[in-house]
């Protein structure tokens, strides 16, 4: 635990779910001040106010469309009239669909865009916009992927999204680190969430990706959930710019583990 995310005001979007849902909890488990933003699977959202509360923080919950200008300014809005500041800002909403290159078409080009990249540049714009104006120190925290990394056939809309969001994160924390403002990124490997669950739900499928990690199993949300905590509290405060892989070694050329090659 990290006694400085103590009252700290954090923002999560896509919190419904997966890796978004273990933040969530593990800041409230800070004691932290939580605004949950989700878009779907509202059932979720009483139960995760409820863990949330139960672990120590306080929590709020708002729907919006992480695309939508109007929708994430009105995030910073919220937590700022409802808990008084922002001081950390976790843009973790994100989409992907499998579709070969030559069958992909604009549209869902762009939707996935929109969520995984432009959502991301909304949400950090506004959050760093907010701490500019109040003077906070503050952090900002993009979930992009192995795949910011790794080519990915099927999936060129996901991972030009997360190469977009790497090359973001490293401009962001240039232009804001005079101020005190940290821009990192996490780069989840194959995680246990409800958008893999019906992949890895298969032994023969599961058992595949487990064998491009050098560790040998697929990462939990909380595992995702405390990379974050860390890059928002003060044990990370000289860290920005990076992209913090958090994959069990997937992003280290496991072809090659055991000295073959």
């Amino acid at each position: 635990m990290y006694k400085d995310l103590e009252g700290k005001t954090v923002v999560i979007t896509g919190a419904s779910t997966g890796i978004g849902r273990a933040a969530a909890v593990r800041f409230g488990q800070e004691k932290a001040n939580v605004l949950i933003n989700y878009l779907s699977h509202e059932e979720n959202i009483p139960a995760l106010i409820a863990e949330v509360e139960a672990a120590g923080g306080r929590a709020l919950a708002l729907r919006g469309d992480v695309t939508k200008e109007e929708d994430v300014k009105k995030l910073v809005e919220t937590a700022h009239e409802h808990f008084g500041s922002l001081d950390v800002m976790i843009n973790n909403a994100g989409i992907e669909n499998e579709v070969p290159s030559q069958e992909l078409s604009a549209d869902d080009w762009r939707k996935v865009l929109d969520v995984n990249l432009t959502g991301a540049f909304l949400g950090s714009r506004e959050a760093i916009s907010y701490m500019l104006e109040h003077e906070i120190r503050g952090a900002v925290i993009n979930v992009s992927s192995v795949h910011e990394m790794i080519p990915w056939p099927h999936f060129v809309h996901y991972a030009a999204s997360k190469g977009g969001i790497k090359m973001m994160t490293e401009t962001l924390a240039l232009e804001f680190a005079p101020k005190g403002i940290r821009v990192n990124n996490i780069g989840p490997g194959a995680i246990d969430t409800p958008i893999n669950e019906s992949k890895f739900a298969d032994e023969q499928a599961r058992a595949g990706v487990e064998a491009l990690i050098p560790m040998g199993y697929i990462g939990k949300p909380e595992e995702i959930a405390a990379v974050a905590a860390w890059l928002a509290s003060s044990e990370s405060s000289y860290v920005t710019g990076i992209t913090l892989f958090a994959d069990g070694g997937m992003t280290k050329y496991p072809s090659f583990q055991g000295g073959r090659g």
